[in-house]
């Protein structure tokens, strides 16, 4: 069965101040930066699974992102496994990210589920799971 998820794509106010966090973040668990120089307005991150992830600058955008409000609340990708984690975590906040639920690492999603979850300034979470 091929991958389910063609791709995600999400909406920020400003790409050029987000995108240096994404492009960190998702290279470093091994998704590829796609950028069309063409598309000043957008990234684009492939995965080997064929998904790719979108971070676009619209001019519809309305207001800020609030993962806390109906609608997407953050993205869950798995990662390599432990080691990968611990590294993401050691350096995510150099590069725009800051931890969620710290105290609880690395089982804040319960006692059987190995994850780290991260915020960027924008407000954009992801959950970081290694099986």
């Amino acid at each position: 069965m091929q991958n389910v998820v063609h791709h995600i794509e999400l909406w920020t106010s400003d790409v050029e101040a987000s995108a240096p966090s994404f492009d960190w973040l998702l290279s470093t668990i091994g998704w590829i930066p796609e950028h069309d120089p063409t598309w000043p307005a957008g990234r684009t991150w492939q995965h080997a699974s064929g998904a790719y992830v979108v971070l676009e600058q619209s001019p519809d955008v309305s207001g800020t992102h609030e993962r806390t409000r109906a609608g997407l609340n953050h993205l869950a990708l798995r990662v390599a496994g432990r080691e990968q984690l611990d590294h993401v975590r050691e350096q995510a906040s150099r590069h725009g990210w800051r931890e969620l639920f710290a105290e609880l690492y690395p089982h804040a999603g319960g006692p059987d589920h190995t994850a780290l979850f991260l915020e960027n300034t924008e407000g954009f979470e992801f959950e970081l799971v290694a099986d």
